[in-house]
């Protein structure tokens, strides 16, 4: 068999040429060569490419917050916070059905059930129940939830939490010149320039507000987790009885100099569960 036969039988490739050249001077500006099946290869891999930069900018940007169906900020704030209440409204239920027990078991004639003996009790049983490696297991895992959690950013959050663990705004920026001391002087006295703004510790609720004699202008906040705030000594205020008010807020101005009292401060407390508290071990004045 010839060579020509040989290449009459051998499959032929059909190969395109795009050129780009000048209309005036045809000139030849640039040559593109390519198959059918290079053409089809390179499409595909465009589309391929489009799609993972698509993809790429939905998935780690803003963007996909655009999506139909995809929570936002707000929704995945509403859930962690409905999370929360479900915690607490289960809290209460429960301390309802210890209340409950121990009226039935007066009632009865029995004794009463001290919180101590059923805290003794469950610490007993769990430890029972659950080995060491179970608790340090369940201990990552609520670990790994709560940083989940504070990722979003909730505001507002009605969880109690002990005075080390909240975040208090300082009510004023100056020098410490009268110390807490429990029972004789249960509040500090900040040194600040007249007219110096007054500031919320933490957001909540004004529930007193007036002038008096010793004390001149002050106002009292109601804060959530039993915590109430007193600013003494002030020559105006801003907010009035009933008014809501955020950690950071004005709310009064520190008196001037011609006020009865011995240079111009603020006269703070802090009360945690009706007793007071040395602000100077939360705050940094």
């Amino acid at each position: 068999m010839s060579k020509d036969n040989k290449r009459l039988k051998e499959p032929r490739v059909e190969k395109y040429r795009v050129t780009l050249a000048d209309d005036n001077t045809h000139k030849q500006l640039g040559v593109m060569r390519f198959t059918r099946w290079t053409f089809f290869l390179t499409v595909i891999s465009g589309v391929m490419l489009f799609l993972a930069g698509a993809f790429a900018i939905v998935a780690f940007t803003p963007l996909k917050t655009l999506l139909p169906g995809y929570p936002d900020a707000h929704t995945r704030s509403m859930t962690i916070q409905n999370a929360l209440t479900v915690d607490s409204l289960q809290n209460v239920i429960s301390r309802w059905e210890f209340y409950t027990e121990n009226l039935k078991s007066v009632l009865a004639g029995g004794t009463r059930v001290g919180i101590d003996s059923v805290m003794k009790a469950y610490e007993t049983v769990s430890g029972q129940e659950y080995s060491e490696a179970q608790l340090r297991e369940n201990d990552s895992l609520l670990r790994e939830k709560v940083v989940q959690a504070e990722q979003f950013a909730i505001r507002g959050s009605k969880r109690t939490l002990p005075l080390e663990g909240i975040h208090f705004f300082t009510p004023l920026q100056g020098v410490v010149s009268n110390a807490f001391v429990a029972g004789i002087h249960p509040y500090v006295d900040i040194t600040a320039p007249a007219n110096s703004v007054v500031m919320s510790v933490l957001e909540g609720t004004v529930v007193a507000e007036g002038w008096s004699d010793e004390y001149e202008y002050t106002v009292v906040i109601q804060h959530p987790g039993d915590l109430i705030s007193v600013y003494r000594r002030n020559q105006k205020l801003l907010k009035k009885t009933g008014d809501r008010v955020t950690a950071g807020m004005p709310i009064a101005l520190v008196a001037g100099s011609s006020s009865q009292t011995a240079g111009d401060h603020l006269h703070f407390e802090l009360w945690y569960k009706g007793e007071a508290v040395d602000p100077a071990k939360y705050i940094n004045f």
